[in-house]
């Protein structure tokens, strides 16, 4: 499929913050530069709105992290880190992000989702069907496949990983 990008174009990009922070630190050993993914999502169109969607700890270490994305005018949705009685952990905003995308459609022409979690297949269907351009920006080898192929585009940061990293690139 031919992907239109013009600078016209009403952008919406939606950040699975733990999912690219996970895959950046388990393949390159580095962190995330936020700031370059979100210049290369929005490529030059119109930004109508990015959110980060993140996790907060006990310990709250994250307040600089939330603030950085501000300053490069991300948005960040924070969700308190589920701790259960048998000591297991869970952290997920796959549905919020997923409804804020259906929620903001009508004012976008392209959903940009930085993720490479397969779960979002479904979500990308159905903006598909009411006519929204998706696009998937996330590291290739962390990717669904099936992710892959459902989307209009796919921008894999792992072909230029010293452009969207930040620190050790040990593989």
């Amino acid at each position: 499929m031919t992907v239109i990008k013009h600078k016209e174009q009403r952008v919406g990009v939606f950040i699975d913050t733990q999912n690219l922070y996970h895959c950046a630190r388990n393949l390159y050993k580095a962190r995330v530069n936020f700031g370059a993914v979100l210049k290369d999502a929005v490529a030059g169109r119109k930004l109508v709105r990015a959110v980060a969607y993140v996790i907060t700890t006990e310990a709250g270490d994250e307040k600089n992290f939330f603030e950085a994305l501000g300053k490069l005018g991300i948005e960040t949705k924070t969700k308190d880190l589920q701790i259960f009685a048998g000591g297991s952990k869970k952290a997920d905003w796959d549905v919020g992000l997923a409804v804020d995308a259906i929620k903001m459609s009508p004012r976008l022409d392209s959903v940009v989702i930085v993720s490479g979690d397969g779960d979002f297949v479904p979500l990308v269907e159905y903006l598909q069907t009411i006519g929204v351009q998706v696009e998937v920006v996330s590291f290739g080898k962390s990717t669904s496949g099936k992710l892959r192929e459902a989307v209009d585009d796919f921008v894999d940061l792992g072909e230029n990983p010293r452009k969207y990293l930040i620190g050790s690139l040990s593989r």
